[in-house]
């Protein structure tokens, strides 16, 4: 059902993007190696490295895309696959973004329900050589065994130089069943090429866990 459900806004945003711009999509691919997926303060991959990448389709305002990662959760689990759509627009200075996201886990256990979808709502503003942004996700049936869950992050970049980049978040998230919990990254990012960078980031949570304690995560990113 949510598979079908990401499925078809991934048509409508298409179909949508195409009368509008009427023109061929732009696509772009990425493909990277981290050391730890962390995702939310959290590692998924058991503090092991992880190879990604994806595939991103834009049409006028429109977008849609797929990513994948390797994931290690303990069980027969093997990888994560999202999908997402969405709508980018500009007002008052500020770039806006609305979209809905599937996350899907291949060889998930029966029973586990690690499947879930959020929507989500975005915005970002330029100030001299900063980028300045915060936005909220929303799931009504969120992974495991909570349902509906929210998290709401600030974020900062800043251009230092040509190829050095500086960015950090702070986050929390809300669950109906799990304990409540505020994470935080800071790190720099390093442009080798035009296509490669990489990046060197801390992240953090106030959760004491093996895998949700602070740890330094290097990735290496090339995009084309």
């Amino acid at each position: 059902m949510k598979l079908a459900l990401i499925g078809a806004s991934a048509l409508v945003l298409f179909g949508a993007g195409s009368a509008q711009a009427q023109t061929q999509p732009e696509v772009a691919f990425n493909i990277g190696v981290v050391s730890d997926y962390v995702f939310r303060g959290a590692s998924q991959t058991n503090e092991d490295p992880a190879l990604q990448g994806g595939i991103d389709a834009t049409f006028g305002s429109f977008y849609a895309g797929t990513w994948a990662s390797m994931v290690d959760f303990g069980d027969d689990t093997d990888a994560e696959i999202d999908l997402y759509g969405g709508y980018r627009t500009e007002a008052a200075g500020y770039a806006l973004d609305f979209g809905v996201l599937g996350y899907f886990y291949v060889n998930e256990p029966s029973g586990a329900d690690y499947n879930f979808v959020e929507f989500k709502a975005a915005a970002s503003r330029a100030v001299g050589p900063a980028t300045l942004g915060a936005a909220v996700y929303y799931s009504p049936d969120f992974f495991g065994v909570d349902d509906s869950a929210t998290y709401l992050e600030a974020n900062a970049a800043y251009a230092l130089a040509d190829k050095w980049t500086v960015s950090g978040a702070v986050g929390h998230q809300w669950l109906d069943v799990s304990s409540d919990y505020a994470t935080w990254n800071l790190g720099m990012a390093y442009a080798l090429t035009d296509n490669l960078a990489v990046d060197v980031r801390y992240h953090d949570t106030d959760v004491d866990g093996p895998l949700t304690d602070d740890r330094f995560v290097v990735g290496l990113k090339a995009s084309f």
